[in-house]
């Protein structure tokens, strides 16, 4: 048997780096009823939560919950998860990387690029938690 890989240790964020926070983002696309939103947790410590809710009428919401690391290089988020909806994932798989190009980062407004498209969130309070 192959050993465990060692869980990567998160790196504490730069001092003062405007994507510490609560971001929500909120979306739909076209033929979907209903919206996504998605919750980015960036903590100063380096951890964030990203939380992905679909939410349709008169349906339970379907969501992820995914948790990590993060990291803020020049113009690039980098999202790294550890753990999805409760379970360790594989890796070296690199679906659990995630890349954005920050666009804009400011006191209320995150704008990214990322491999789906824009993300446009608004900066929520510290404790904010998507409801169900």
């Amino acid at each position: 048997a192959e050993p465990a890989a060692a869980r990567p240790s998160c790196t504490a964020a730069v001092a003062g780096d405007p994507l510490v926070g609560n971001w929500l983002s909120v979306s739909s696309q076209r033929g979907v009823a209903g919206s996504v939103r998605r919750l980015y947790t960036l903590n100063s410590d380096g951890t964030m939560n990203y939380v992905e809710q679909v939410k349709r009428p008169r349906t339970p919401s379907q969501g992820l919950d995914e948790s990590g690391c993060w990291s803020h290089e020049g113009q690039t988020l980098i999202l790294r998860t550890l753990e999805s909806n409760g379970s360790s994932v594989n890796l070296d798989d690199p679906i659990y990387t995630n890349r954005y190009r920050v666009d804009r980062a400011n006191a209320t407004d995150l704008r990214l690029s990322g491999p789906d498209g824009a993300v446009q969130a608004r900066r929520m309070s510290p404790g904010y938690r998507l409801p169900f």
